[in-house]
């Protein structure tokens, strides 16, 4: 057992509506990468990493990016899916029920489902953690605004590649002492040491690619 774990907290399979990653693929990425846990976090949904988690089960924890009626948030150990657009604070309160490691994305990427300022500090005290390095912004402000936001408030960082694509597995993690549980990532996840670098802004054309291929596939 490894007394350290490489944790890929955000990444994305062909589950997601953007995403053309195959499951394997992605999994494939993820131990070329030296990832020792993969949290997979399709939009609105855990079918994908239901799958993955069958497959590799000590690699995989079932995650799962849910967009809310105020932003996104970024879950992981998640054992029900929620539904697109629930009400954030209904949505934090089920999740709770369930155990689930709660993480908010990117939360000043206005861009991609960011948070207004008043909602975010309403769900501050409600939160496990914050994304505080997203690969996938354009600008490294944005993540410095989420770094300083956590901070303030007393909450706990985490970082992923927000990978739609298996070149990007890898490009931002959080090394962590061992853990087994949503409990247990709680009581390790302050002593995470953060490795990440910014995607090229180019990678966005990929998403936009595979949204265009899944709609003429007559998928949404």
């Amino acid at each position: 057992m490894k007394s350290l774990l490489k944790v890929e907290f955000h990444s994305h399979t062909t589950f997601s509506k953007d995403s053309l990653t195959p499951i394997e693929r992605l999994l494939q990425a993820a131990r070329r990468a030296g990832v020792d846990r993969l949290v997979i976090t399709d939009h609105n949904t855990i079918r994908g990493a239901l799958l993955a988690k069958a497959i590799d089960p000590e690699l995989v924890i079932v995650g799962e990016e849910l967009l809310t009626n105020r932003g996104e948030l970024l879950l992981a150990y998640v054992q029900e899916e929620l539904p697109r657009g629930i009400d954030y604070l209904e949505a934090i309160r089920c999740l709770r029920q369930q155990g689930a490691f709660i993480s908010v994305s990117h939360p000043y990427d206005r861009r991609r489902h960011g948070w207004e300022l008043p909602d975010l500090r309403t769900i501050a005290p409600l939160v496990d953690a914050i994304e505080v390095f997203n690969a996938r912004c354009q600008w490294a402000g944005l993540n410095q605004q989420a770094a300083d936001f956590a901070a303030q408030h007393h909450l706990a960082g985490t970082a992923g590649s927000d990978a739609h694509t298996p070149q990007e597995v890898g490009r931002a993690t959080l090394t962590l002492p061992y853990f087994d549980s949503a409990d247990g990532l709680r009581a390790v996840i302050r002593q995470g040491k953060l490795e990440g670098r910014l995607s090229s802004p180019w990678i966005h054309l990929t998403s936009t690619y595979a949204r265009l291929v899944k709609r003429m596939r007559g998928k949404k």
